[in-house]
């Protein structure tokens, strides 16, 4: 099966982290926003997380004017070498996105038989590679500033992400509560092939799971000329740390 060899190789290709640990000393000098996040969600002496699987449900839209659907979702993370894999099923499709080796691909398959849809290339490395970044509210560790991440002051409440890897410079404004959840990241993603456009992720309804405070819920939306279009609800179901393997 071509997922399970995808998660396979995934994990092969990233080595674990977790000898590493949080120390609330890494917080000094970040903007006030961020520190107030990593307070919350981690703990002092946290290990860092080296790999992700999780389960979510939700509802997904194909397209501006199309309706919602039902959809489930499997996905797999790495966090020494960024990766993703993610599988989604609805009644009519299955979708896998993908950053796997410093690509980044989307295949779209019609009743799960032949593909109507398979993506490739600097846009797709782009938008995979953002994809992994926001969702590292998962797995918080990953967020932590280093050699390629680093956090700039906006305000109060706001600050910049900014992330350098394999010939990518990203970034994210990302939007802090009074209680130090992150509760909003923007950036500027590929739509198609040709123009950048503003992506927002929504997130909320945190819970403290394997000991880490994280967002169980998060909105996907493109803000457009004509207006804010949402085309993904997802409601995280299962997660676990430093499993490197499928879920049975």
């Amino acid at each position: 099966m071509q997922f399970r060899k995808e998660v396979k190789d995934l994990f092969a290709v990233s080595t674990s982290i977790s000898g590493n640990n949080f120390s609330y000393a890494q917080l000094t000098g970040l903007p006030e926003p961020v520190q107030r996040y990593f307070k919350l969600v981690l703990k002092d002496g946290q290990p860092y997380i080296s790999y992700i699987r999780l389960l979510h449900n939700g509802q997904f839209k194909t397209g501006l004017d199309k309706d919602w659907v039902s959809i489930k979702g499997e996905q797999y993370f790495t966090t020494e070498k960024p990766g993703f894999i993610w599988k989604g099923t609805t009644r009519m499709f299955t979708a896998r996105d993908s950053y796997i080796a410093g690509k980044g691909r989307l295949v779209v398959s019609l009743f799960s038989l032949y593909n109507i849809v398979d993506g490739r290339g600097e846009t797709f490395d782009q938008g995979e590679l953002l994809r992994w970044l926001a969702e590292g509210v998962w797995f918080p560790t990953n967020l932590l500033p280093g050699e390629k991440l680093h956090w700039t002051a906006i305000n109060e409440n706001t600050a910049r992400l900014t992330f350098n890897y394999n010939g990518l410079s990203l970034f994210y404004i990302v939007t802090f509560n009074d209680t130090g959840e992150i509760t909003q990241l923007e950036t500027k993603r590929y739509m198609d092939k040709e123009k950048l456009e503003t992506w927002i992720g929504k997130v909320n309804d945190y819970k403290e799971i394997n000991g880490v405070l994280i967002p169980t819920a998060i909105e996907a939306v493109w803000r457009l000329e004509k207006g804010d279009f949402s085309y993904a609800k997802f409601r995280v179901t299962s997660i676990t740390y430093d499993h490197p393997g499928m879920f049975s």
